[in-house]
């Protein structure tokens, strides 16, 4: 039997070596947006793990978009500049496809990094500003309620979505991932929780689903053919009444039918009361479900730790890929232990190629890495 999780994957055009994702991972680590040394670090020892996609952090669309005032951002020419240099670097030594995931973290936004409390911070206070959203519905008690977008806010939101993947294929970047989950903006708007509008983009599913469908069409629309364009999205609020999976999979249709080729499915984030049922895979199980019933491309996420717990998924035909996060932070080899462990070959810089136990000799194969 094949080991499926070292088998090549197509995303339009782009075909990954196989079907280990590098999540995105929010560093809260860039100075007005733009991308420092301490990127340079993490992605640089990422990109040589041998999996066959990296994805950057959240990358937001605006200085307003940002999580913290301490995120990335892809919004103005330094930004550009910053984000470009550190790929040349990256790129020079490991070539990985990249993947950017396009952010607006809306009522979620203004808010202190996660080893501060990840408290909100008020407008009035230094690294503070006025968060928006589908509706004045503050994401927590007593955090100050964001400004209710309305339709010159949003077109200028969907331009910006545009502008930031327009710097994103100069750059060079492979794949887009627009960030639908864990209760940033285009989630707000598809939750009955965040979104209380009664306009064409509140009330009903398709009237919740018109903004996030808009801003994938727009962005579809400047990407080059060939180059992948999906969404992440919670398939669950784990909150009674709120998005559910029955929702997630109609979107997931709207997205097949739109173009995308993929469905990254994660869950949670829109609401302190989530009551999230932990264990290992615990999201796999909506990942299943869309795929099955969709057909859908589907990547799946959440406490995926082992690499035969990984295969296993995608032997049994739950999901097609495997994104891996934390995992990925704790074990930045992941891949590599899991081709030995599973009796693939991955590639790696022939300068590591010494560090193979000699049990594995024929785990590593050739790449272009380090030729400088």
């Amino acid at each position: 039997m094949t080991v499926k999780l070292f088998e090549p994957l197509k995303l339009d055009a782009l075909t990954l070596e196989n079907r280990i994702l590098v999540a995105p991972m929010c560093q809260y680590s860039a100075r007005d947006g733009e991308a420092t040394d301490w990127h340079l670090m993490h992605l640089g020892h990422l990109a040589m793990s041998g999996a066959g996609l990296l994805t950057l952090e959240a990358t937001a669309v605006s200085p307003e978009a940002r999580i913290t005032a301490w995120d990335l951002g892809l919004y103005d020419d330094a930004c550009e500049r910053a984000l470009g240099q550190v790929l040349e670097a990256v790129r020079e030594y490991a070539p990985i496809p990249v993947c950017i995931q396009i952010s607006h973290a809306g009522r979620k936004a203004s808010s202190a990094a996660p080893w501060a409390g990840g408290h909100q911070i008020p407008p009035e206070h230094a690294h503070g500003w006025r968060t928006e959203a589908p509706s004045a519905v503050p994401h927590g008690e007593g955090e100050v309620p964001p400004h209710a977008l309305d339709a010159a806010d949003l077109e200028r939101i969907r331009d910006q979505f545009v502008a930031t993947a327009e710097r994103a294929v100069r750059l060079g970047i492979e794949a887009v991932e627009l960030h639908g989950a864990h209760g940033y903006l285009l989630h707000q708007f598809l939750s009955p929780i965040a979104n209380k509008r009664t306009d064409q983009y509140g009330g009903s599913l398709a009237n919740r689903m018109r903004f996030p469908l808009e801003v994938y069409d727009a962005v579809r629309e400047v990407v080059p053919p060939g180059s992948p364009v999906w969404f992440r999205v919670s398939a669950t609020d784990w909150v009674e009444d709120g998005w559910d999976l029955d929702q997630t999979v109609e979107l997931a249709r709207a997205l097949k039918k739109a173009g995308s080729p993929a469905i990254h499915v994660s869950t949670g984030g829109v609401s302190p009361k989530q009551a999230i049922k932990l264990g290992p895979g615990y999201q796999v199980p909506f990942a299943e479900r869309i795929k099955a019933e969709t057909g859908l491309t589907t990547i799946a996420v959440g406490l995926i730790t082992e690499p035969k717990q990984a295969e296993t998924i995608l032997q049994e035909g739950r999901a097609d890929a495997i994104s891996l996060a934390r995992a990925m932070l704790y074990d930045p080899r992941w891949p590599w232990h899991a081709a030995a462990e599973l009796g693939a070959k991955v590639r790696a810089p022939k300068q590591y190629w010494r560090s193979q136990p000699r049990e594995y000799k024929d785990l590593f194969k050739d790449a272009a890495f380090g030729q400088r």
